[in-house]
Parts: structure tokens; sequence; C-alpha cells
């Protein structure tokens, strides 16, 4: 007897990246999703005025994984490169982490995966898989590095079933173009998403790149030429007071031809594991994810940089993106 689909729910997420210190006000949602450069070098102080914004912002959860410029959060570049950059006062790595690793409303994700249940009586009580990484290609000398070529030991440990993935660097060649027209995402993230077909993959690192890209895999793989069967642009309809909106949900007119992995796993056992978010044991892979040819279809593929270029002028400063998906609802038995 083939197993029953859950129903599935509109939730709304909101993504931003790169806020390096600002704390802007958000639109509301159910979930958000931090991508990373939460400050500008990692002090106590800066991380304390952003970890305290993010507690006070009403979401039901929250994603974060940190970035190149958060280096006290990397204890072993801390270790080898404090002597470079000018702070207030030494810093204790191990306390700046431990800030956000015990964080009661926060997921931080370091190279790890969570499972999440919104459990709120008043809110969509949907779920999903996360994973996320503050790892970025290494340009210069910055924290969570790894050598260009070389991503695929942290990316091959994204679990076949993740419905998001959040990393800081975004995939080579969608939202990755810097002020010189080049590309600087990673190859092995892209790799590793067209081997996941995640829901959604969020990002930022790259301010020029801020924009959101829908992209139709190719299900004959890499051998045909191209990992991407197409891709579509996204003309971002935030000007004014509107939303920068991405709307993937049965409402729109092309929902996104994805399904959760969690429609298969989405009753759990008692209330006492209906939190909004708990590490889970999901195990990784590398190999091909043979279900995913089968009902993955499309990601959405989100650079979330709220602050814009690094130029001679003015500072300049993007809204949120907000996204409205299906995520399956999920129930106790």
């Amino acid at each position: 007897m083939a197993q029953e689909t859950p129903p599935t729910r509109r939730t709304r997420i909101v993504c931003i990246s790169d806020t390096h210190n600002n704390t802007p006000r958000l639109p509301q949602g159910d979930v958000l999703i931090h991508a990373g450069d939460l400050t500008n070098q990692g002090s106590e102080s800066e991380l304390k005025k952003t970890l305290s914004w993010l507690e006070k912002t009403n979401f039901e959860a929250k994603i974060v994984v940190a970035g190149n410029h958060d280096m006290t959060l990397d204890a072993a570049f801390y270790a080898k490169h404090h002597t470079s950059w000018r702070w207030p006062t030494p810093q204790d790595p191990e306390k700046c982490r431990s800030m956000f690793v015990s964080s009661p409303s926060i997921t931080y994700l370091e190279n790890n995966a969570a499972a999440i249940y919104l459990s709120d009586p008043t809110g969509p009580h949907t779920c999903f898989t996360v994973f996320g990484s503050p790892c970025q290609p290494n340009k210069w000398t910055w924290a969570f590095q790894y050598e260009r070529g070389h991503g695929a030991k942290v990316w091959d440990t994204i679990p076949p079933d993740a419905d998001i993935v959040v990393t800081h660097t975004p995939p080579y060649g969608h939202c990755d173009t810097n002020t010189r027209d080049d590309r600087t995402g990673c190859e092995e993230l892209l790799q590793a998403l067209h081997r996941v077909r995640p829901m959604l993959a969020v990002s930022g690192h790259i301010h020029e790149g801020r924009g959101v890209e829908r992209v139709l895999w190719n299900n004959d793989g890499p051998e045909s030429g191209s990992l991407e069967a197409s891709v579509e642009l996204w003309k971002d309809p935030g000007t004014g007071k509107k939303q920068s909106l991405v709307d993937l949900s049965g409402r729109s007119r092309r929902p996104l031809e994805n399904t959760s992995a969690l429609t298969r796993h989405c009753t759990i056992p008692s209330l006492a594991q209906a939190s909004p978010q708990y590490d889970s044991d999901i195990g990784s892979s590398s190999e091909p994810n043979v279900e995913a040819g089968e009902r993955r279809h499309e990601t959405c593929i989100i650079n979330a940089a709220f602050m814009g270029p690094r130029t001679e002028g003015p500072k300049t400063f993007n809204k949120p993106i907000v996204v409205d998906v299906e995520l399956p609802v999920w129930r106790v038995e």
C-alpha cells in the first residue's frame, strides 16, 4: 500500500545575509535564514549586538551560519591570524561561538544539518531539513576558507534529503558575479546542489550577486554538458514599499517543481520531539540522490546579501528576500 502523501502548507521564509553589524528591520515570516557575515570582524561586542538583534526578531525558527568576516567563530583561523587584525581586546573564540550555539532561539549550523518542526499553534505547523555551512573558496586571508577546487570535502556532507541548503558562498555560475564580472562561486557546491536538489539554496558573500535564479536541473548530469537544463532570472518586485518576494507556493502561477524529503517521514512519535529545532543525525553521502531525479526537479538559488557592493561611493543596502514555499505539515502519532 502506497504511503499517503502528507498535505503541504505555505510557509514564509525571510532570507538575509551580509548584514555586517547592521540590524535592519525585517518583514514578517515563519522562518529567518541568515547566510553569514553577521559582523565586520567577529569581535565579541559585534557578535553580542547581532545576536541580540536576531534573538529579538519574531520568527518561529532562525537558521544562522557564519561568514568569512565572522573571524572569531573560526577558532583555528583566529589562533593563526589574530595579530593581523585590530581587536579592541584579546578575543575568546570559544566564548564567541558558544553564544550562538547555546542560543535558545537560534539554530546555528557549521557544516551540519538540522530537522526543523514549526510547532506554534498559530503557525503553518510545517517541517523541513536544513544544512548550513560558513565555508567558501579561498580568496585572501579570511575565516572558514578552503583551497579552491577542494570544496568537495565540505559539500559531500550535505545530506541527500536536505530541503534547504544555507551556505555563505554561492554556487559557481549562480548569483556570484562580482564588480569585475568574474564568477567567484564554488563549482563543487554547484555539483552538490545538482546531487541533492534542495528546494532552496540560500547564500550571500558576493554583494554584487544579490538576486534569485530558478534552476531546472538536467537529469542526465554533467556528461550532457551542463548540470542545468534551464535558468530563469528573477525580477525583483521590491520597489517602494513592496517586498522582494519570490512566490514558489501553490498560490503562484508556477509553484516550485520540488517535493520536500520530509513528506516521507513527517510523523514524529511524541510531543517531546516537537520542538522547533533539533540537531539531526541525518547521514551524509556524496552519491547521486536517485530519488531526487524522480521528485526534485528545481532549486531556487538565492543570494540574499543585505549590503550592496563595496564601492567608493555611499553604502547601499538591499531588502531581505522573502520566499513563499510549500512545506509538509507534520503531526504527532
